[in-house]
């Protein structure tokens, strides 16, 4: 089924002097303006376009690239205020409107603010909300698994670390021992699930995956290579004196080098771990 505020790739139907009209399905005849057009574009040719609401609300196509589709949220910058409420640039040519009665605190032009992009159950139109708690049920059911990759925004701090949002769907927790990099509002990464409460709720972790662990290898190997074979810790040493020597969580730290014990590149002393067949 297609839907207002998402990407298709759409056949064209028609020639006209305004632009080309695509198939749209179940939403009929959609005009894709001419200042958009390739010249090379022809009927029974397809193209990838965006669907949304121009300036006079009419349905149309764009092949602009919008930061985020409806039902996602993103970090937007505002551009503009009015009596109606805030526009965000959101990388379209009619920008993304955010109702005042949709603002978390009232927006300022100039400012970023996450937001989640939806559907007006009134009106139809495409609109965005920075009272993102409500666009996320915290007791929705999922099938996450432990180590699994997915992708976060981050939304907030804590007491513990980060609230992140899961896939535009869920909240999760990265928290603060496991975090080695700066963070900011809004940022998008890629995460690993690191567990699931009894609760339900997700415990979030930015180091996982064999990706991770043959980085974090290759960072302790050439530690090892520059301090002449040796590094003054090992599985048990304090996760500070871990952190602050290679910027990675103890777990991460031990399954690397219990990578590189069974490749049999390094062996595990009392003193820390040594560099085998150094010259």
């Amino acid at each position: 089924m297609i839907t207002i505020g998402q990407t298709y790739e759409l056949d064209v139907i028609r020639n006209s002097d305004f632009g080309v009209y695509l198939d749209a399905e179940e939403l009929g005849e959609v005009l894709l303006p001419r200042r958009y057009t390739p010249d090379t574009l022809s009927e029974g040719d397809s193209i990838r376009v965006f669907l949304y609401f121009d300036s006079e609300d009419r349905l149309v196509a764009t092949t602009q690239t919008p930061i985020a589709h409806v039902e996602q949220f993103a970090y937007l910058s505002v551009v503009d205020t009015n009596r109606v409420g805030a526009f965000l640039d959101w990388g379209l040519d009619k920008d993304l409107l955010v109702p005042f009665s949709e603002q978390h605190v009232r927006m300022v032009q100039g400012h970023s603010y996450l937001v989640y992009i939806y559907i007006g159950s009134l009106d139809g139109r495409i609109a965005a909300s920075s009272k993102i708690d409500k666009f996320i049920d915290e007791n929705e059911a999922h099938n996450f698994k432990a180590h699994q990759a997915v992708d976060i925004i981050i939304a907030n701090t804590t007491d513990l670390g980060y609230r992140a949002i899961i896939n535009h769907h869920y909240w999760g927790v990265l928290y603060k021992n496991d975090v080695f990099e700066r963070l900011s509002f809004g940022q998008n990464k890629k995460a690993y699930i690191k567990g699931i409460r009894s609760d339900g709720k997700i415990d979030l972790s930015l180091q996982g995956g064999q990706v991770t662990r043959d980085k974090n290898v290759s960072i302790i190997l050439s530690y090892l290579k520059n301090k002449q074979g040796f590094a003054p810790v090992h599985d048990k040493s304090d996760p500070k004196q871990i952190s602050k020597l290679f910027g990675m969580s103890k777990g991460a730290f031990k399954k690397a080098i219990g990578q590189l014990y069974r490749q049999k590149t390094i062996r595990i002393e009392q003193d820390g771990i040594h560099l085998l067949n150094q010259p």
